[in-house]
């Protein structure tokens, strides 16, 4: 089936229909997940995913309507509904659709290995995986999970302006949860590890490094409570990065639910801040040649050494204030329509190792966990979560720490960075390395 021709006869269709303007956005894709634990396989479920979401413009209104049946019929029916939506819709004078352009980049995606590699040996890499934790520490008692995903899938867009394309994508990945014990102490430990391609996928390596952050927090204790430099794994770093992401979306700044509105060009962070959004990043797991309205994705810096420079826009957002989507139409899935959302959202590493960030602190606290992140506040930039990590003494990594709430405010925060590592890690669609602030408050006993 070629997606190409289905998107087009939709867009065909619904210009017969009387719509103004036609935009069709097919998927079909397949994922497959694994979970192994203690051995055997738990859990092998396949899934299979097909789709045609169609959106058209009528007097400034979008309807919009999904369906799964790409036959003639199918896309006719998913067609008219989508025109008979137009009229529950409100009208918007920034309802467009855009033009074609010649700015696509060709992006390697797919990994033919990953299709041909039979289910027996992605269940192995999830058993080894396992198997590397127990090997490392006999402490490891319990594998809550061994787990191995992936998706294959195939895009396609197209809409009554020119705008045509497709490409292929996949994504593979490996996630561990255990349990140490000692003493009658239990600790967790995890690792995860995603990314386009079967080859870059270690399943030793996150094997050993669940078992390592379990075991190291073994003996945890509580501290007093004190405002000392904080180190942030990048683990715990790429959630707070995070945070960031909605604030910086056009969409949030102009409904004014946005820490960073009416701030472009002002001094926002330290000047070792630099984040970055990037739909071409090689290997990024939200990589693609277009965004979801068929827009050529494209590098923003958003924060440049501490200053804001820029917003993330779609096609809607950026009519608004008169200027050029940044490729930020993020879709879902095709039951959907297309959002302003993050790409390959990162900081960008600095030039210290971790070890040389810890050595410089003589009293302080490396985090290697969060609990309750989803309490932050992304409006405000209000946070305060439970703690895990280690506690920093003369430059060394002293006693490992629990019990304890880190709290602030994320841009507060951003202007006590003084240091970020070098050691760049990607979960998902969001990266970022080790990085320091200067004093944060640890409550604890």
């Amino acid at each position: 089936m070629d997606l190409l021709e289905v998107v087009s006869a939709a867009v065909a269709e619904g210009k017969r229909a009387g719509a103004e303007e036609v935009e069709a956005f097919a998927v079909t894709g397949t994922a497959l997940q694994i979970e192994v634990r203690h051995g055997q396989v738990e859990t092998l479920e396949q899934a299979q995913e097909t789709g045609l979401g169609v959106r058209v413009l009528k007097g400034k209104r979008f309807g919009f309507a999904f369906g799964t049946d790409f036959s003639p019929q199918g896309v006719k029916e998913t067609v008219e509904r989508a025109v008979a939506a137009c009229q529950l819709a409100a009208p918007d004078p920034y309802n467009l659709l855009p033009a074609p352009s010649t700015a696509y980049t060709s992006p390697e995606l797919y990994d033919a290995r990953l299709a041909e590699t039979p289910v027996e040996e992605k269940i192995a890499l999830a058993r080894f995986m396992e198997e590397a934790a127990f090997s490392f520490d006999p402490r490891v008692k319990i594998v809550e999970t061994s787990t191995y995903q992936e998706e294959l899938s195939e895009v396609a867009l197209a809409n009554s302006l020119g705008v045509s394309g497709s490409y292929r994508g996949t994504v593979c990945g490996l996630y561990l949860s255990l349990a140490a014990e000692a003493d009658g102490q239990s600790e967790t430990g995890y690792a995860l590890k995603y990314s386009r391609f079967l080859r870059e996928l270690d399943p030793r390596a996150l094997g050993e490094e669940a078992a390592r952050r379990a075991v190291g927090l073994l003996g945890a204790r509580g501290v007093k409570t004190a405002s000392v430099p904080v180190v942030f794994d990048p683990y715990v770093a790429v959630d707070f990065v995070s945070l960031l992401a909605p604030a910086l979306t056009a969409e949030a700044v102009q409904r004014g639910r946005s820490l960073f509105a009416g701030k472009l060009g002002e001094e926002v962070a330290t000047s070792k801040v630099t984040l970055l959004d990037d739909g071409r990043l090689p290997g990024g797991i939200r990589t693609a040649p277009f965004d979801g309205e068929g827009v050529p994705t494209q590098r923003t810096v958003l924060i440049e050494r501490g200053v804001l420079k820029q917003y993330l826009y779609d096609t809607r957002t950026a009519a608004r204030e008169g200027k050029a989507s940044t490729g930020n139409a993020v879709r879902g899935s095709f039951r959907g329509q297309p959002t302003v959302g993050p790409t390959n959202f990162y900081l960008e590493p600095g030039g210290q190792s971790p070890e040389e960030i810890i050595r410089q602190v003589p009293e302080g606290f490396y985090l290697t966990e969060v609990l309750g992140m989803h309490t932050a506040n992304p409006i405000s930039g209000d946070f305060s979560v439970g703690a895990v990590g280690f506690w920093i003494k003369d430059g060394e990594l002293a006693f490992p720490v629990r019990g304890v709430t880190v709290a602030g405010n994320i841009k507060s925060l951003l202007q006590r960075v003084d240091a970020v590592g070098s050691d760049l890690r990607f979960f998902g669609g969001r990266g970022a390395p080790t990085f320091r602030v200067s004093e944060l408050k640890v409550s604890g006993h």
